[in-house]
C-alpha cells in the first residue's frame, strides 16, 4: 500500500515529535520531512513533494497563512492541513481561502488530524468537528476566494497595522501626517471590506497577515 507522505511544519520540537509519532503510527502514512519555521516548510515542500503538509498557523520567519499560500503556489501537488489552537471563524476563512484543505484544532482528539490528513490526501476538505456545526455551512459550500482577496488599499492596510499595534486614531494620524477624520474613514472602509467587527478582529487579521508576531510565541 502506497503511504501518504507527510511534511510536518511546527516550531515547537516537542509538539512536532508528538505529531511525528502519531503520523508514523498510522499504517497508511509516513513523515518524510520536518520544518521548524514557515520558510523552511516551503523549501522542504518543494524538495520532498509530500502529499500533505501539516502547517502550524503560528510560526516564526513565515506564518502559517503565508506558508500555506506559498506551498500551494510552488507545490500544487501538496495539500495543506492547517493546525492551530484558534477556533475563530475568521481564521478558518483565511486559511481555506489561502488554499488549505483541512483545518484542525490542537486541542481536539488526535483522530481529527489523522482524518484531516487522509481527507486532504484524497483532495477533500476537512473541518475540525468542533467547528463544523458552527461555520461549515457558508465556508465549505463556497468557492475558494484565493485569487480574489478583499481589496483594501495600501493606506488602509497601514492604518489597520498601526491599529493592531495598539495606536490610537490620534497617534496614527500623527504618524501618517493625516487628520484624525481621514484615519477614521480609512479604518472604517478597511474593516467594512474585510468584515472586521472591532480591534480584536483587526489584531487577528494582522497576525494572519504576518504584521504581528503571536504574543504567546517565545
Amino acid at each position: 500500500m502506497k503511504k501518504i507522505r507527510v511534511l510536518l511544519a511546527e516550531d515547537h520540537e516537542v509538539v512536532r515529535q508528538g505529531l511525528k509519532l502519531l503520523i508514523d503510527r498510522q499504517p497508511d502514512m509516513e513523515v518524510v520531512g520536518e520544518a521548524g519555521d514557515g520558510r523552511v516548510a516551503v523549501e522542504r515542500a518543494k524538495t520532498l513533494q509530500p502529499n500533505v503538509a501539516v502547517v502550524d498557523v503560528s510560526m516564526p520567519q513565515m506564518n502559517g497563512l503565508a506558508a500555506t499560500k506559498a506551498i500551494r503556489e510552488s507545490t500544487p501537488g501538496t495539500a495543506v492541513v492547517a493546525l492551530t489552537r484558534y477556533d475563530d471563524e475568521a481564521y478558518v476563512q483565511e486559511l481555506l481561502t489561502a488554499g488549505a484543505l483541512g483545518y484542525v484544532l490542537k486541542q481536539s482528539p488526535s483522530a481529527e488530524l489523522v482524518d484531516a490528513v487522509r481527507a486532504a490526501a484524497s483532495g477533500r476538505r476537512y473541518l475540525d468537528r468542533r467547528l463544523a456545526a458552527r461555520v461549515a455551512g457558508d465556508i465549505l459550500s463556497s468557492r475558494r476566494r484565493r485569487d480574489a482577496p478583499p481589496a483594501i488599499t495600501d493606506r488602509e492596510s497601514e492604518v489597520l497595522r498601526l491599529m493592531a499595534l495598539g495606536h490610537s486614531n490620534k497617534e496614527i494620524a500623527e504618524l501618517l501626517f493625516l487628520s484624525v477624520k481621514t484615519i477614521e474613514v480609512h479604518k472604517g472602509n478597511a474593516m467594512r471590506k474585510l468584515g472586521l467587527a472591532g480591534r480584536t478582529d483587526v489584531v487577528r487579521y494582522a497576525l494572519l497577515q504576518g504584521w504581528l508576531r503571536d504574543p504567546q510565541e517565545p
